[in-house]
């Protein structure tokens, strides 16, 4: 991705006062491989939100948070003292790419995990139904020096994907997981002896408690884990049935963490610093991964690593500020994807930066039609003009969850699934149906 001259540095929200003096760090740094994540956050993947461009927005942010002994002088790449990767203020990890696009070279997979050349650390995460594949898949990354670390999903809980037994469906059958998770982590270490790279490429998962109450496999997944390699496990407090909605339950993280020896991160409800402070504390976790409360709002990024160093100051932006991010975006997102294309993609991100605003339904209208970053900021300057001098920080009415949540559903799954956590013949043929271009939970 080519930045724009000012993209190294976001535009400023306002905060609230900052304490006089960072207090105590909240969290540990947190090691993975040979990867040294002084801030334990993550961004999670999401499909049509975590490209290039947004993953920037986030991790200046964040950066710019960070105590200034920690804060990196240039772009791209910073080792350690031991000769491992620094990712100062977390990891940011690309959209999901499915193995057999990647392994089929599709073009449009291989422009997503051919990520932005300032990132600190290399994040991809993939998802796959084949061990073969999901090898395959693995020694492409590693072999041409694509990923510094690889995340696999089964915490889907799409209706397509789980009724062909893929996703959070997928857990269940434990031979399965199993051999998924070890020709994974077999693949990154052969291809990494092979070609003589300096680091390993750790592999770690990302999972869902289970697909119901009654069919939890979080715990037999993190043992099978530990067993096959795998480098760190991420929770997503929620069951396949609850998909994204009702409370996620981190008394579950805490199951978890007391469990496996694995590193645990937590995800579910992380809509503020002092959100992800108190999962830390409650939970005990070693980290914390960040879907959608970031959305519309990459200086989440900066709230949580400010609260995770002790520090008070939280960012609440007037609506000139909100205005100047979507306007960088903009900008980022043509360089990365083309202007037409970029700004077509900004629109869906519009909705929740303006969460909250007062702006009003024909300026969101309007937004969402156009089709250059001439006629964005146009839009954007005829609503601004329309309202007050000064229009502030909204408080709650900003925050919270963006989008829709929906309600618990029935997991799709095939007939007779639930009937033996072992694969059988009928499985085998509905899993070669599974492997879809789809958004990962």
């Amino acid at each position: 991705m080519t930045a724009s001259p000012d993209s190294t540095r976001p535009p400023t929200p306002g905060s609230s006062p900052a304490a006089t003096r960072p207090g105590p760090a909240v969290a540990a740094p947190l090691h993975i491989g040979p990867l040294e994540i002084a801030t334990p956050v993550v961004l999670a993947p999401m499909a049509g939100v975590t490209n290039a461009s947004f993953r920037r927005l986030c991790r200046l942010y964040g950066e710019r948070a960070l105590p200034e002994a920690l804060r990196p002088q240039q772009e791209g790449p910073v080792t350690t003292v031991a000769g491992g990767l620094a990712a100062p203020a977390g990891l940011y990890v690309t959209e999901m790419v499915t193995t057999r696009a990647l392994v089929e070279r599709n073009a449009k997979t291989l422009a997503m995990v051919r990520t932005d050349p300032a990132e600190r650390v290399r994040s991809i995460q993939l998802y796959g139904v084949d061990p073969a594949t999901v090898a395959a898949a693995v020694r492409i990354l590693v072999t041409e020096d694509l990923a510094d670390h690889i995340d696999l999903n089964f915490g889907c809980p799409v209706p397509k994907v789980t009724r062909k037994g893929g996703g959070a469906a997928l857990p269940w059958k434990r031979d399965l997981l199993e051999a998924i998770m070890c020709a994974a982590v077999q693949a990154s270490e052969s291809a990494v002896a092979v070609t003589g790279r300096q680091r390993a490429v750790p592999v770690t998962v990302k999972m869902r408690l289970g697909i119901d109450d009654d069919h939890e496999t979080f715990l037999d997944a993190a043992r099978l884990a530990a067993d096959a390699g795998i480098a760190a496990l991420t929770l997503h407090a929620r069951t396949a049935r609850q998909h994204y909605a009702g409370k996620a339950r981190w008394e579950q993280i805490a199951r978890l963490k007391e469990a496996t020896s694995l590193p645990v991160l937590g995800n579910g409800d992380i809509w503020s610093g002092d959100d992800a402070v108190a999962m830390l504390e409650t939970t005990g976790c070693d980290g914390v991964v960040v879907g959608r409360g970031c959305q519309g709002r990459p200086w989440l990024f900066a709230d949580i690593v400010a609260a995770m160093h002790g520090r008070a100051e939280r960012t609440r932006p007037d609506l000139d500020a909100v205005i100047a991010v979507i306007k960088e975006h903009g900008r980022l997102l043509a360089a990365e994807l083309g202007e037409d294309r970029g700004v077509r993609d900004l629109r869906k991100h519009i909705g929740w930066y303006l969460k909250g605003y007062p702006v009003g339904g024909a300026a969101r209208a309007e937004l969402m039609r156009v089709s250059s970053l001439t006629e964005l900021d146009a839009a954007l300057a005829r609503m601004r003009e329309r309202l007050p001098a000064q229009v502030p920080f909204p408080g709650a009415a900003a925050e919270g969850p963006r989008g829709r949540a929906g309600s618990p559903r029935r997991p799709h799954l095939p007939d007779g699934w639930l009937d033996s956590p072992y694969l059988g013949p009928a499985d085998r043929a509905l899993l070669a149906e599974a492997e879809l271009d789809v958004s990962g939970g």
